[in-house]
């Protein structure tokens, strides 16, 4: 079990903290330090001193979004043994870890999956050197991992049920001078711009892969791409769907785990084709694929357990495409398992940036009724 840290204090007398400031933020790592010093997303321990450096932005934090793969392991890991509520999540159990991991490390970093997620803020402090272009009062999202933001909770979560990703949360949070926000749109509510932000690396991602394709294929005469979308009903996977129509895809399959995903899905017209088949059975994927149409040219992997990466690769064209979105995904399991099956395939690592990929995932919420539907009534659930 975790032990809490008291991170240090903020000097009372309003002084820039000392040491020189790095853009990455290797003056907030606090462990290891001297010659393992690391960055601060592999860093034990980071300084969340409220105190900024001169290129610094403090955020009072209002929600914490934790990423799928990390909330699913800790709802996993705390799920009652006995009594009648056996089987259950214990929020409570969820929100002492949560507490735990922030006290410690000084960030949240779930140290199973490695992951965080994000926040959404208000701009409290601007350093006079940062250039992030932010003004206090500005209501914003960070597009970095909790995984490297230095990170204090002042409340507990008391407001937090421990029942889902999204935190109510009091405290504050640091952006580098390297770091990535997005000023809220104000003709959204601010849960779904969350929501989106969340993931948006994605559909930016599959727009780019999947437009290389199209404008290939169209030069060359041939069919447009055919995408499949592992983990379809999801926020990544439906923002996915969306993307890859919109960048020229040709035939879209869909697959979700469960009858009730696929009845949300298969209305919206995303895809063309909605298979339920377990991601993790190379067999089960590989001929429910084969049911829609056979393997796809660019592969997106959105679900959020391990024991993806070979039934994705079955499932994928020779000579095509794979993009890995889940934080679940072991990257060993994926290149060796394409070795083994003598699978000529492109494998991306999504790692959630892409210029411009924040403005993108929100218009495309804007203009797409049915990836917007699904977003929101998810926050009706």
């Amino acid at each position: 079990m975790y032990q809490s840290v008291t991170p240090s204090d903020a000097d009372p007398a309003g002084h820039v903290p000392p040491g020189p400031e790095s853009a990455v933020g290797l003056h907030r790592v606090l462990e290891p330090s001297g010659s393992q010093i690391t960055l601060p997303q592999a860093a034990r321990r980071l300084d969340t001193r409220a105190q900024l450096w001169p290129g610094e932005v403090r955020i009072e934090v209002d929600t914490l979004n934790l990423d799928a793969a990390s909330y699913r392991q800790l709802a996993e890991k705390h799920r009652r043994s006995e009594g009648p509520d056996a089987g259950s999540v214990d929020g409570d159990a969820v929100r002492a870890e949560v507490l735990a991991i922030v006290a410690e490390r000084g960030k949240m970093q779930n140290p199973v999956t490695g992951s965080g997620g994000m926040l959404l803020g208000t701009v409290a402090e601007v350093g006079p050197q940062s250039p992030l272009g932010l003004a206090v009062g500005d209501r914003v999202a960070t597009l970095v991992s909790l995984s490297l933001t230095p990170l204090r909770i002042t409340d507990g979560l008391a407001r937090w049920d421990g029942l889902a990703e999204q935190v109510p949360a009091t405290g504050h949070a640091i952006l580098f001078a390297r770091s990535i926000a997005a000023v809220i749109p104000d003709d959204l509510d601010p849960r779904l711009s969350l929501m989106v932000m969340d993931v948006c690396g994605a559909p930016a991602l599959v727009a780019r892969v999947v437009g290389e394709y199209a404008a290939a294929r169209a030069a060359s005469e041939g069919g447009a791409p055919s995408v499949l979308v592992l983990g379809g009903a999801g926020k990544s996977g439906s923002l996915s769907l969306a993307a890859a129509r919109e960048a020229g895809a040709g035939r879209l399959v869909a697959v979700v785990p469960f009858e009730r995903e696929a009845a949300l899905l298969a209305p919206t017209g995303l895809a063309d084709h909605v298979v339920i088949a377990d991601a993790r059975s190379p067999m089960g994927l590989a001929e429910a694929v084969e049911s829609a149409g056979g393997p796809c040219d660019v592969t997106i992997v959105c679900v959020d357990v391990p024991g993806c990466e070979q039934p994705a690769v079955l499932a994928t064209a020779q000579g095509g495409t794979i993009i890995f979105f889940s934080m679940a995904t072991s990257f060993a399991a994926a290149a060796l398992g394409a070795e083994g099956l003598a699978a000529d395939v492109r494998m991306l690592v999504g790692n959630g940036y892409v210029p411009g990929h924040a403005a993108y995932a929100m218009e495309l919420i804007r203009r797409d009724d049915a990836v917007r539907g699904l977003f929101e009534s998810r926050l009706e659930g």
